[in-house]
Parts: C-alpha cells; structure tokens; sequence
C-alpha cells in the first residue's frame, strides 16, 4: 500500500526506531519528576546527594554518544550499539525498585544514562542512513515527535498511578520498566539493519580538520548556545517560586511536551523545504523570547503560556540539528559528527546549570535567564552570517 504524502519518506526502520523512543519516554518521563522526591523523602539524601547523581549520570551520557559514534563508524553497524544501549537503559530503571541507599539510586541512574549514551549517536545515524536526504528533517522531526509524545503520556501516568497505588514510588518504578523492556522487544523484532557501503579503518580521535568547515561553524555556535542552556530544572523551579503547586508544574511540563511533540514533524518537513539553518534560527529565537518572559514576565498565568511557547524551540532546533549535521558530513563520519555535537553541547549544558545555580544564588532568581537569552540571541545572529 502506497503511503499518504504526510509520510512519503518514513521507511521501516525510521517507524521502528521511533516507536523505541516512544516507549522509552514514556518510562523515562514517568521516573523524572518522582525521582528527587524518592532520593529526598524515602531515602534521606541531601541535595547536594540528587545532584551529584544527576552530576554523573548526564556527564557519562555526554561523553559516552561521542565515542560510541565514533565506534560505529568504525565497524560500520549500529544496531548492536542502538539495541545495547536501550537494554542497559531499561535495566537501569529497574534497578530502582531494588534501591534502599542513595548509591544504588546513582548506580541505576549511571546505567540509565550509560545506556542513553551508547545508542544515541548509532540511532541518529541510522535515521540519517535510512533517510533521503529530501526526506531527511522529516524523518528527524517524525522521531522526535514520538519521542515527545511519550515524554507527554509518561508523567500523566505517573500522576495517575500515584494516586492509585497512594504515593508508592516504588510500584511506579516497577511499572516503568514494562515501556522500557517494549522498547527493546520493538528492536529486536522489527529493526533490519542494512550494510553500509564502505568501511573505515582510521583510528578513533576526534580531531576537527577532518570535518567540514560548515560543520565545525555549526558546532561553535552549538557550543555557545549550550552555555546558557541550562537544565529544565531551574524553570521548574522558577514556576514553583513564583506560586505554581507540584502537580501544576507537571502539567505545565506536559504543556511543553505537547506543543513540542506536535510541531516537530511539521517543523522537520520544514526543513527540507528551506535552509535547515533559518528554522535553527527561529528555534533560537524563540528560546531567547521565552527565557527574557521568564525572567521579567513571568505570573502563574503566564507560566502555562511559556512553557508551551517553549516546545516550539524544541521543536525547531532538536531534530533538525541532527539532520542538518547529517547534511553536511559524510556517511562514514556521520555518527562521529553526531556524538562529538552531543558531547560538546551537553558538557556545556552542565556548565550553564553550574553557572545558572550561582546566578541564581549571588545575583537573582531572574539572572540565569536573561544570561541564557542574550547567549540565544547571539548564537542565532552567528548562524545568520557564518552559515
């Protein structure tokens, strides 16, 4: 049966490896807004103790895609580190159920996020390899909006079954698992890899003269972009100080998820149609508006607005930055490009929390978000002239 035109493009492989990430987030975004109250309010652990978890766990992430890119460029596969990496993952969020002290907690979460770090830069690649490159931003766009559509369902969910089983964290981590373990049975089952047509014997290194110049333009202006892009925390934060319960926090994230899960197909097709680079552009754009009216603007009325606005940057920069790299490197060095832009960005994603907290703490509440705008505003002006 011939697909209708929305989908022209979406092969097997893309549809599989969506439907993972769907599963997935369902399970990851029903474990994070329970998990700081787990470690604080069961176990005893201090904050400091939830950061350094977090600390580890999305450090390992960061530096593991680059070479596990790196790797799969080299032996020219990607579903044994793509099929590993969810594996690992959803063993992780079992783990939780088993945890009665603060290190097995960071145990769990440094498997989780050890997981995350092997397939994410196999699994962009493969998208890419599946892809078009006409149909590229839409094959991107498609899987982020099954990714988002879980990350909307998981804390519904995990609202829901709280409720349910009356605030036993516990049983919520043991249900988690079930989306996990589907994720992996979906790749198993379904996922065919196809060879790739040529093999690189160079040794692993990260050395950027053997990438484009418009790459490496584009990983500059990732790279100060993500020193103001701090955690999602701190406007979870920023909603509570400023009057928002728990439970309407959550549903204010959940706005967010929505909004991004619903435009990133649109805004992936998007970009196959334009430059890549002006729908970055307006992402950035959007992120530097929403972090200036959280700063100056923002009332528990307005809060809701924001974080819908907020999915909109999401939806224009994550998954066309994917394919917009994918454009400008070639097949065999495709996953390398992927893990190094993902270990940059997110190393300095956590130097702009370190940064954001002491904002926070010595200047102002509103200090990390008019830092994180004018960062925003000046990467999207570098990708008007240097792209």
């Amino acid at each position: 049966m011939k697909k209708p035109g929305i989908f022209k493009g979406l092969n097997k492989n893309i549809i599989v490896l969506s439907v993972t990430s769907f599963f997935t987030d369902i399970s990851s975004e029903m474990l994070y807004p329970i998990i700081p109250i787990f470690l604080t309010s069961v176990l005893g652990a201090p904050m400091s103790i939830l950061g350094l978890i977090e600390g580890v766990a999305e450090s390992t992430a960061s530096v593991l895609k680059a070479f596990s890119g790196r790797f799969s460029d080299l032996i020219r596969k990607r579903q044994p580190f793509i099929t590993l990496g969810y594996f690992l993952s959803a063993m992780g969020k079992l783990m939780l159920f088993f945890a009665y002290a603060w290190p097995a907690v960071l145990l769990a979460r440094f498997i989780d996020r050890f997981g995350k770090g092997v397939r994410a830069s196999p699994r962009d690649a493969m998208l890419a390899d599946s892809a078009d490159i006409k149909y590229r931003g839409k094959a991107f766009g498609f899987h982020r909006a099954m990714d988002t559509l879980g990350a909307c369902l998981g804390p519904l969910l995990a609202v829901y079954l709280l409720m349910v089983l009356k605030g036993n964290l516990r049983h919520v981590f043991l249900i988690a698992f079930i989306p996990a373990i589907l994720s992996v049975a979906t790749l198993v089952l379904f996922l065919k890899e196809k060879p790739l047509i040529s093999r690189s014997s160079a040794p692993i290194r990260f050395n950027l003269k053997y990438f484009s110049t418009p790459f490496k333009r584009f990983l500059f202006i990732s790279s100060i972009f993500a020193m103001g892009n701090s955690s999602d925390a701190f406007l979870i934060m920023r909603s509570k100080s400023i009057g928002l319960s728990v439970t309407f926090v959550i549903l204010a994230y959940v706005a967010y998820n929505i909004s991004y899960s619903a435009l990133s197909f649109p805004f992936g097709i998007l970009s196959d149609k334009i430059n890549r680079k002006w729908v970055i552009i307006g992402g950035y754009t959007v992120f530097a508006l929403v972090y200036l009216s959280f700063a100056l603007f923002a009332t528990p009325a307005t809060i809701w607005v924001l974080f819908f606005v907020y999915g909109f940057y999401m939806a224009m920069t994550d998954g066309v930055s994917k394919a917009f790299i994918s454009d400008m490197v070639a097949s065999d060095s495709r996953a390398t490009a992927i893990g190094l832009y993902y270990c940059v960005t997110g190393l300095l994603a956590l130097f702009a929390s370190v940064i954001a907290g002491l904002l926070w703490t010595y200047a102002a509440p509103s200090a990390p978000f008019i830092y994180a705008a004018i960062l925003a505003l000046i990467s999207a002006i570098l990708c008007v002239f240097l792209l």
